[in-house]
């Protein structure tokens, strides 16, 4: 392949890039996933053996978000939402032909249908839905003979089903108050009675897994106790908990075959996803090889689990790296090949190398440095969304494209990141803006302290939260940076908590802050409270049905700005919502962030900031 230097970013875009959906049948032979092959995001099917891989539904403005494969693998139930609204709505499918029906039409309602959804007899559906209050995210069960639906449980708080027990008879749910604090009921379909089982003192995370196959109890993901998510089994008869796996690292995810006898679950170490296979019969871990040193990808934080066959003799999961495009896995083979055009090699990308920094109060910032063999003495601070999200080793068309132009990036996993224990992750909470800041702040020190990076050609990039992140240090940090550039970050602390989705108001107050309660904390901690000190040129990228960071979070950020004559530019897609669900839009706006970033750090490969198609200046 040729040298990728002078390639156009069209180049390192140029692959299929898959959502948060991963089933394999029952009999293990076909895998059931989404990916954007069609330039969006729908649900496709391909043999485990690998092959062109068959399109099951074929939206244009829908986006598949998750779903569910039922215990036959005749049906499968997924949600969709419309231009990246999130007003999730149910589908169904025959997996054996014809076009999916859908069964919600509430386009005010949220709805969310994950894997196990289906009853093991495959007559009822589990699901999430606001469809009551819009503050209560509750438990629902759909008789899909009749459609009658029936509330379970979550009225007053925010909930998620887990899994059914093996019987039908009772179905696990998930109570989340926080990001770190969660708990799970045992929910007895017959008498309609909720059971508390994880009852505890303090923060805790208790996330629902598989239930064993004689229905003796389930396995769970907790925090309980220490610092680090482990692996535990809930016996239902002790009412209590064993560990399983409990590393001093996080496990991320967990499957048990339906049979019962082969478990996997995922460890997060230091932001590599590792699987791990164990025969319970025998009590032997399996091996587990094929699998390239990487994590999975994720579409708008959702990531695909991992899958097993009934009989569990075969295992799926996606994993991406620095140096490769997301691919999918069967027992460690590769059976997809999302590079368009030949692709690039990876010896003509640039690695991620794991490194760290000091921050103010000797903590230690862990942080992915990608730094080309050319570079050129400038480099881009990267922060992500969340702030309870983590950095992880992916491939980005973005880092690498700035790499091949010299550019180095440093994408950091500051305080309130996940994967490093409970204790730095909820150092976050009610502080945006606060210790962060210093985080950033000793970011840009030390990247002026390195002799390979030029002071004055240091730029910021980041979305949602980390889009926060750009615009607090381009208004609170204003002497360190070249360009920035912002998507749909929040601007406003006290507008952005009172105008996001009605389901997260009663956590925002721990979470950020009570626009109310909190309002001259939240103010003193906005970046629009600092906005005469920009002094870096801006570009500001914005989804007008963005749920989460509305469109006014933009849009009075670039008023002020203008009227301050700073150098900023708007691009709003009309036809998105939090993060990019067309394919075509995700390509013109991360050209549109490169070649911002590249106009003002290497001025010689100029630049097209505003791509066709967008609206530009918020007209």
């Amino acid at each position: 392949m040729g040298e990728p230097a002078g390639s156009p970013f069209e180049r390192f875009i140029a692959f299929r890039a898959f959502g948060g959906v991963l089933e394999l049948s029952p009999d293990g032979e076909q895998v059931y996933f989404v990916s954007d092959l069609s330039g969006q995001y729908n649900l496709w099917r391909v043999g485990a053996g690998g092959g062109w891989p068959e399109q099951l539904t074929a939206f244009i403005d829908w986006t598949v978000r998750l779903a569910a494969l039922s215990p036959s693998g005749e049906q499968l139930a997924f949600c969709a939402d419309h231009d990246g609204d999130e007003f999730m709505q149910i589908f169904l499918a025959d997996t054996r032909g014809g076009w999916p029906e859908q069964i919600t039409d509430a386009p005010q309602v949220q709805h969310y249908v994950g894997p196990g959804a289906f009853s093991p007899d495959g007559r009822r559906l589990a699901y999430a839905a606001n469809a009551r209050t819009p503050t209560d995210m509750e438990v629902w069960v759909r008789d899909l003979a009749s459609g009658e639906t029936t509330p379970v449980f979550g009225e007053g708080g925010f909930a998620f089903p887990g899994p059914w027990a093996p019987d039908g008879s009772a179905l696990l749910a998930a109570e989340i108050r926080s990001n770190s604090d969660s708990d799970v009921s045992l929910v007895d379909l017959g008498t309609g009675e909720a059971t508390l089982l994880t009852g505890h003192e303090g923060e805790a995370v208790f996330a629902p897994g598989p239930w064993a196959a004689d229905g003796s109890g389930f396995y769970l993901v907790t925090d309980d106790g220490r610092e680090f998510k482990g692996l535990a089994f809930y016996d239902i008869a002790a009412r209590a908990h064993e560990w399983v796996e409990a590393p001093d690292h996080d496990v991320v995810d967990v499957a048990l075959s339906r049979d019962g006898r082969v478990l996997a679950w995922l460890v997060n170490e230091d932001g590599y996803e590792r699987l791990h296979r164990r025969d319970l019969v025998t009590g032997t871990d399996l091996p587990v090889t094929g699998l390239p040193e990487g994590a999975r990808p994720h579409l708008v934080g959702l990531q695909a689990p991992v899958a097993l066959s009934s009989d569990g003799t075969r295992s799926a999961v996606l994993m991406t790296t620095p140096r490769r495009p997301p691919e999918l896995y069967v027992d460690g083979s590769q059976v997809s090949d999302s590079w368009i055009g030949g692709g690039i090699a990876e010896a003509e990308l640039t690695d991620a190398e794991l490194v760290s920094y000091p921050s103010f109060d000797g903590r230690t910032i862990p942080a992915w440095l990608y730094r080309p063999d050319d570079a050129n003495g400038a480099v881009v601070l990267s922060i992500h969304g969340g702030p309870e999200a983590q950095e992880l080793p992916l491939y980005s068309a973005l880092y690498q494209y700035l790499a091949s132009r010299g550019v180095a990036v440093l994408a950091t996993n500051i305080r309130g990141s996940t994967g490093y224990g409970k204790t730095y992750q909820r150092l976050i909470h009610r502080d945006w803006g606060g210790g962060d800041l210093q985080d950033w702040d000793h970011a840009a020190r030390w990247l002026r302290a390195q002799d390979w990076v030029d002071p004055k050609r240091i730029g910021v990039f980041g979305g949602s939260y980390g889009g926060f992140a750009v615009l607090s240090c381009v208004t609170r940090l204003p002497d360190y940076w070249a360009a920035a550039v912002d998507i749909f970050g929040p601007s406003n602390l006290v507008t952005f908590a009172r105008a996001v989705p009605p389901t997260w108001r009663r956590m925002m107050k721990d979470f950020v802050g009570d626009p109310d309660e909190d309002a001259e904390m939240l103010a003193e901690r906005s970046p629009i409270t600092y906005i005469e000190n920009v002094r870096a040129p801006l570009l500001v990228i914005q989804g007008a049905k963005d749920p989460r960071v509305v469109q006014n979070e933009s849009d009075q950020l670039v008023e002020r700005l203008r009227e301050l004559g700073r150098t900023v530019e708007y691009i709003l897609f009309e036809d998105e919502g939090h993060g990019f669900t067309k394919k075509q839009n995700a390509i013109r706006a991360r050209k549109a962030a490169a070649d911002w970033l590249l106009s003002y750090l290497a001025p010689a490969l100029g630049h097209e900031a505003v791509p066709e198609g967008a609206v530009a200046d918020g007209q």
